[in-house]
């Protein structure tokens, strides 16, 4: 999903909508229907998927309309591969979905193109209600003091291990709390005990470079710029340099394959590596696809430097003539306890906290339990949210993949490759 010519695209097609006539992307417009109106109301809902969310989420659809029967849905779905590039073009042309699923990779690209609809005084208002989220999930909707969209689903980094190895050979679990430097020392005890790499090496994973530099009182973003500089870069290069010298992690042409996003390639799973640098939720699918025990634990270092990740939003297209009742049905996908036990954990935790705990008590899945119990216990010590990532996230995420393998492979210096990407980094957030 990343990339430059899927950047490009994307790019050409929001600058399409700025050109669009104003009636299609500003607030005014033609008379909206009201939300309690028993005029028909047709509202189009776009968002990524399998079809076991797809269900779902038609299930969830259904109930709206069964408590206001004048509204029906035009629903789009489709696997994530692809998918903001058919939003950028349905926006460009004008034919954007009233309501569209999206994630922090682009919430910041479209709400600073006027693209989403601010949803602040619907929340001021009560339309809205996020008085039982958790405060730091909501804010990481906020774009440049703007809610641009709603937070479906709480989650926070994981690291995974395997358990059943690990005990086998005698070795104590990782635990949340431990230092990087303690950290990669146990990672290279279990590589002797195990006669498995300890750790994936996580230096080309954002999400742990993101923990690390809060760790530092650093960010990865400030205001409009990078919150880091190439100093720390190299830092956490020569980090993870220093790990792969004592044999904590596997080699080179494996840790590139653990680099891959495909979660059925973690190196936890396919048995190269006793831990991967995940997000909690995604425990489950990982279990599904080893025979092995698994656990998780926060990232190493001090906890409090994690947070209440949205695991994506659904946010309101500016140029809907709908905006009240799109705004309504949002709230009640997120509120409606009805929904709640329909949706489940299918997009993460639910962002209201009632009802996270009526379907926790709901679970059978014992891998997902233990999710929701390691969100949970983190959760209580979680910081601040920090900004929603810049428009050029995602480009940013793949150069840092590309310096550290440089480096992972000996063809870069840690500092060379930190100057690298501090470049193509600023340049990445500057288009």
């Amino acid at each position: 999903m990343s990339g430059t010519p899927r950047r490009r695209l994307l790019a050409t097609a929001l600058a399409a909508v700025l050109l669009a006539p104003l009636a299609a992307c500003g607030d005014d417009g033609g008379e909206a229907p009201a939300v309690d109106s028993t005029k028909p109301v047709e509202l189009s809902i776009f968002w990524w998927g399998g079809d076991a969310r797809a269900k779902l989420t038609e299930e969830a659809l259904a109930l709206y309309t069964k408590k206001h029967p004048n509204v029906t849905f035009k629903k789009t779905w489709q696997a994530n591969q692809g998918y903001f590039d058919k939003l950028a073009t349905l926006t460009a042309g004008n034919d954007a979905p009233d309501i569209f699923q999206i994630d922090d990779n682009f919430l910041t690209e479209y709400a600073s193109r006027n693209v989403t609809l601010d949803l602040t005084s619907y929340q001021k208002s009560g339309k809205l209600d996020t008085t039982k989220f958790p405060e730091s999930l909501w804010k990481y909707g906020v774009v440049d003091g703007k809610l641009a969209g709603v937070a479906f689903g709480e989650n926070t980094q994981g690291l995974v291990y395997n358990k059943t190895k690990l005990t086998a050979a005698n070795q104590p679990l990782p635990t949340t709390g431990m230092t990087w430097e303690a950290f990669i020392s146990w990672a290279e005890a279990a590589t002797t005990a195990t006669k498995v790499p300890g750790t994936q090496d996580p230096s080309a994973d954002y999400k742990a470079f993101w923990i690390w530099l809060r760790q530092q009182n650093k960010d990865l973003y400030k205001d409009k710029e990078l919150g880091f500089t190439a100093q720390d870069v190299t830092a956490w290069f020569d980090l993870w340099k220093g790990a792969r010298d004592r044999k904590a992690t596997p080699t080179a042409d494996v840790i590139r394959e653990g680099n891959a996003t495909d979660i059925t390639k973690q190196l936890v799973v396919t048995g190269k590596a006793l831990t991967s640098w995940v997000w909690v939720n995604q425990l489950p699918e990982l279990q599904k696809n080893t025979k092995d025990e698994l656990g998780v634990v926060a990232y190493p270092g001090d906890p409090k430097a994690q947070w209440a990740r949205a695991a994506l939003y659904f946010s309101v297209y500016r140029g809907s003539d709908r905006k009240d009742v799109a705004v309504d049905v949002i709230n009640f996908l997120a509120n409606d306890p009805e929904v709640g036990k329909v949706l489940g954990t299918d997009r993460g935790l639910p962002s209201n906290l009632d009802i996270r705990t009526a379907v926790q008590s709901s679970v059978t899945d014992a891998s997902m339990k233990t999710s929701i119990e390691v969100e949970n216990t983190i959760g209580k010590t979680f910081g601040p949210a920090p900004q929603v990532p810049l428009k050029g996230h995602s480009t940013l995420r793949s150069e840092l993949i590309k310096a550290a393998e440089s480096v992972q492979a000996g063809k870069a210096t840690p500092a060379q490759a930190a100057e690298a990407f501090i470049t193509a980094a600023k340049s990445a957030i500057s288009k």
